[in-house]
């Protein structure tokens, strides 16, 4: 019993934060079933189901369970119709609070390719063009409050306008990005503790201004908690060489200092107003522990922060689980101890004092809190995975496959296309190793190669997909078998008959003792699922952890030495692997893992493909580290 006790105590802990997330997506489901309506009222466009979808797309990505995009989906298509209109959103009002659910639009346009939802975004970017600024260039923060910049503002508006800019190439936005972090630490950090005030007005004409600073009074953590959160997600769609990017790093590195000396020492969690601790009234809330989590945790996970901040990131989550998290009756967990809500001006007026942030109620399961809660489990649990494939690189082809869409950007079969044919997920499977992605679209080379530890080869063109294919040829299958070796691993995702081209690509696959036979077979009607349906055996070398999975259309093999054959049905061998000098070759007559029978959209929860794809990465990674 004992020993028992210990093994189910050591899992829980190491998969406590992805438990969790999933907890408090049964929560939120159970509460806000499309949205975030209030009961008897209509769905209002709010921020705070932005930061709840935050956790759901992280979730959904971290476990490819298709219920939680559809619960994405469906709470943003509530405010939609077809030509994109957003219902209660008015962009005359210039809220920038109103950007947020921008993020959400842009996730349903990639993954779906609908185009309600682009043009959705479409109409949130053009406030940004008109949005009203202060002198310097800064946003306001709404209409209604001129001249003024707000720690919660950047949050709400710079992630989409940098996930906009990224995938609709507008490569100019980023200087403008930067400005506003820049403009908004310059005039609202305190040089003595590091801190962010909550607000800065430019014209010092509001009451909570100072005259000399035009600094609100106080340091709000949910405040700082928005800043650091944008910091981390938009420095994610930085070109790489951009000088911003280096300029946003430092400024997240001087903040994750300042939060890392405001920590409460005994319970790991963070302060309503952070340079009081234990000062009459204040309190430990949960909205801005769970977003210091979040921040410290990518920040680390993506390499924008030294690994020295883990353990305030640990025990910051640690401290969240015990002073805020609690079992639900109905099911879940519940999050207690998050503000409402935390202002300055308006009628009545916030004059951002010690005492109103003190007089704001707080309240379970408030979806700021929930969201941010989710959000930092997701991070806390890709940390967690061990890094097992640092500093190896994955490299996809795009010269044998290369298709092009009429804009002339490559797609199908890609690492950063998110929509069916995409390998999006699979991709993300392997930088939570730390395992970096490239792509080649050039002919294979020594010199070439030798810059991959792993290379994927998927469903060579035909003269049907592209105009003018890049065949096999034997002097191409020399490069790659030499370069399998000297210790590469080639992983071949064919497809059937029609679909790729065979019989040239042999040439390349028989130096290895497989030959993909010029068929195929699992063919499914509609979405008889059960029709591609294959049971993997315990005990498979490479996909140990993975019994059902779904497969269809597949080109079936015929093996000669080295070649073995680790899964067969009904007679056919359907996928191999093949040991030649220091390097290893997996083969199968199947794309398989793009996105569309990953992310658990289509497929019911019952198929593994998502594991499956996890543990052909580890099988690569395990060679290749060989």
């Amino acid at each position: 019993m004992k020993r028992t006790g210990l093994i189910f105590l050591f899992l829980a802990a190491t998969m406590q934060s992805h438990a969790q997330s999933a907890q408090m997506a049964t929560t939120v489901m159970r509460l806000w079933k499309d949205s975030l309506q209030e009961t008897g009222k209509r769905a209002h466009w709010t921020y705070d189901q932005g930061v709840v979808l935050e956790g759901f797309a992280g979730l959904w990505k971290n476990t490819g369970d298709g219920k939680y995009f559809q619960f994405i989906q469906q709470g943003i298509d509530t405010y939609l119709d077809k030509e994109g209109n957003i219902r209660n959103y008015k962009q005359d009002d210039y809220n920038i609070d109103n950007i947020k659910n921008g993020r959400a639009l842009l996730l349903l346009y990639k993954v779906t390719n609908e185009e309600k939802y682009k043009l959705a975004a479409d109409k949130l970017r053009e406030q940004l063009r008109h949005q009203p600024r202060t002198n310097a260039g800064g946003f306001w923060h709404k209409k209604r409050y001129p001249y003024q910049m707000w720690l919660d503002g950047l949050y709400m508006g710079e992630p989409f306008y940098a996930e906009y800019a990224a995938l609709f190439r507008e490569d100019a936005a980023f200087k403008d990005i930067t400005r506003q972090f820049v403009l908004m630490e310059t005039n609202s950090r305190d040089a003595k503790t590091g801190l962010l005030y909550h607000g800065y007005d430019e014209s010092r004409q509001q009451k909570w201004a100072d005259k000399t600073t035009g600094r609100s009074p106080n340091f709000w953590g949910r405040a700082m908690g928005w800043y650091g959160m944008a910091l981390v997600d938009v420095l994610e769609y930085y070109p790489a060489n951009h000088p911003g990017r280096d300029s946003l790093i430092q400024i997240l590195n001087r903040y994750a200092a300042a939060v890392k000396k405001y920590q409460d020492p005994v319970s790991g969690a963070w302060w309503q107003i952070l340079d009081k601790a234990g000062k009459k009234g204040n309190y430990l809330e949960a909205s801005v522990s769970n977003m210091f989590v979040y921040t410290l945790a990518r920040g680390i996970r993506l390499g924008y922060l030294p690994a020295s901040y883990l353990p305030t990131a640990k025990k910051g989550f640690a401290g969240i689980n015990k002073q805020f998290i609690r079992p639900a009756a109905e099911g879940g967990v519940n999050l207690e101890g998050t503000v409402t809500v935390g202002g300055l001006g308006g009628d009545p007026y916030r004059d951002g004092s010690y005492e109103y942030y003190l007089s704001e109620k707080v309240i379970q399961n408030d979806p700021k809190g929930v969201g941010a809660y989710m959000m930092a489990a997701n991070e806390m649990d890709l940390l967690a995975i061990p890094k097992t494939g640092k500093g190896l690189t994955v490299t996809i082809d795009n010269f044998f496959n290369h298709e092009v869409r009429s804009n002339g950007t490559t797609w199908h079969y890609v690492w950063d296309e998110m929509d069916n044919g995409g390998f999006s997920l699979w991709g993300e499977i392997f930088h939570n190793r730390g395992v970096r992605t490239a792509m080649l679209s050039e002919a294979p080379t020594a010199a070439n190669l030798a810059k991959t530890n792993m290379l994927i080869i998927v469903d060579p063109d035909t003269e049907k997909e592209t105009a003018h294919p890049n065949y096999m040829t034997a002097a191409y299958a020399k490069v790659i078998d030499d370069w399998v070796k000297k210790g590469g691993v080639l992983v071949i995702l064919q497809n059937d008959k029609g679909n790729s081209e065979i019989e040239k690509f042999n040439t390349l696959t028989e130096q290895f003792g497989i030959h993909f036979n010029e068929d195929s077979r699992n063919h499914v009607e509609g979405k008889q699922f059960e029709q591609g349906a294959l049971y993997l055996p315990a005990g498979n070398p490479v996909f140990p952890n993975t019994k059902k999975i779904y497969i269809k259309e597949i080109s079936t093999l015929k093996l000669s030495a080295p070649a073995t054959a680790i899964y067969t049905d009904k007679g056919d061998v359907i996928m191999a692997v093949s040991k030649v000098g220091r390097g290893a070759v997996f083969a199968v007559g199947d794309p398989w893992f793009y996105n569309e029978y990953l992310d658990g959209r289509r497929l019911s929860p019952d198929f593994e493909n998502y594991q499956a794809a996890s543990d052909l990465a580890d099988w690569m990674i395990r060679e290749a580290k060989k």
